[in-house]
């Protein structure tokens, strides 16, 4: 089991750093490389599929999060966005 969840840490890994942009190579590859080691299964299993969702979409919920409020990736989110130091918004 522990092979298996090792294996997925490597593709998630590989995925994080090869996407369609450059930017987004950088935000979620420089997260995965520090955070992949400690995931859970469970939160891997979120991780995995998160990297299923297109570079826009992915761009968008990272860097402008009020647009998408919620939602199952919401906590994932945080993380990466704290890992890069973005504040979040507060609106007033």
């Amino acid at each position: 089991m522990t092979d298996d969840v090792e294996t997925r840490r490597r593709r998630a890994a590989y995925r994080a750093c090869h996407r369609g942009t450059k930017e987004m190579d950088w935000i979620l590859g420089r997260f995965a490389e520090r955070a992949l080691p400690a995931m859970s299964a469970e939160r891997l299993g979120l991780f995995e599929r998160m990297l299923l969702l297109p570079d826009p979409d992915l761009h968008d919920m990272i860097l402008h999060p009020e647009l998408r409020q919620g939602g199952e990736f919401a906590d994932l989110v945080a993380a990466l966005r704290a890992f890069h130091g973005l504040e979040e918004h507060k609106p007033g």
